[in-house]
């Protein structure tokens, strides 16, 4: 089964291969200069700081649907154990089992590909199981950074969390910037709150995961026009589950992450945050979310922290 022809035209219009060299790895990782990180810093005024990670359990976020991601397996491995004899300084070691995508996570460049290519056209077959990802590993994304902006689509438009059917388009997106009163510019790190991450916290682990809103297949048109780093939400899918156009799974997933060379991630707590952004009257802040630096990995656990 091929992919339909929408798709492809939208990958025409999205696609950043080459735009930073044959070479680039890191894709709109780019557009984090400098300039951006200081205009970023200044948006700090009170250091009031809120994180947006889920905690990292044995019965968190993954219910078995996708293969292979599990929770974390928490073990200890030293308890209180006093190495240099009798009498001296006891110490506990741990040690853990996790799918790198298990909790909060940036997705790496490499766990998607199509058409047997990855970002900035190198073969899929890059990504080996003992070489892992030769190219664009998640170690590649270092210094992420930035400005980050909260588009909170379910405070948008009044409710607590969309519908499972409910797919974020290009529309609801304006409608959250403007609720925020924010301008998305080039080098922010787009946050886009569903709500959905609610039912997880309400100890509801199978409706957390399907039915799913999410980001539409037309997003990432927006996305690339406002020169947008990078975007994560508070969805185990990212994207709308079941897909828009039948049988095209992951099709935002291709778009972002091979086309446009756009880190994403998922299961991001941004539930804290809506109420910050509402007390504190703006909906943009600096934002540091710098992914465990695992060689060659697909994608890595991260704990993102706002400051204000």
């Amino acid at each position: 089964m091929s992919l339909p022809a929408a798709f492809h035209e939208i990958a025409k219009r999205v696609n950043n291969w080459g735009r930073w060299g044959q070479e680039d790895e890191i894709g709109t990782l780019n557009l984090i200069s400098g300039e951006v990180v200081r205009e970023a810093a200044a948006t700090v005024r009170t250091g009031r700081r809120v994180a947006l990670a889920v905690e990292l359990r044995q019965d968190g976020v993954q219910t078995g649907m996708i293969p292979g991601r599990v929770n974390p397996l928490h073990v200890m491995v030293q308890v209180n154990q006093e190495l240099f004899g009798p009498g001296t300084v006891a110490t506990s070691d741990d040690a853990v089992t996790l799918g790198l995508q298990a909790g909060t996570h940036w997705d790496a460049l490499t766990h998607a590909s199509h058409s047997g290519r990855i970002y900035n056209g190198r073969p899929a077959s890059t990504v080996t199981p003992h070489g892992r990802a030769a190219f664009s590993g998640i170690h590649t994304a270092r210094h992420v950074v930035s400005r980050g902006v909260l588009l909170d689509v379910a405070a948008a438009k009044g409710v607590e969390r969309l519908p499972g059917d409910h797919a974020v388009t290009p529309e609801d997106l304006d409608e959250a910037a403007e609720f925020g009163r924010v301008t998305v510019r080039a080098g922010d790190i787009v946050l886009v709150r569903t709500g959905q991450l609610r039912l997880y916290l309400a100890g509801d682990r199978h409706a957390y995961a399907f039915p799913s809103p999410g980001l539409s297949i037309r997003t990432p048109e927006w996305f690339h026009a406002r020169d947008v780093a990078a975007v994560a939400n508070d969805t185990l899918t990212f994207e709308i589950f079941p897909p828009e156009i039948e049988d095209l799974w992951l099709g935002v997933h291709a778009l972002d992450l091979v086309e446009m060379g756009m880190l994403q991630g998922q299961n991001w707590n941004l539930e804290e945050l809506s109420t910050a952004c509402a007390q504190e009257g703006r909906y943009a802040f600096l934002l540091s979310a710098m992914p465990e630096p695992f060689a060659g990995g697909t994608g890595t656990p991260v704990a993102p922290v706002a400051i204000f």
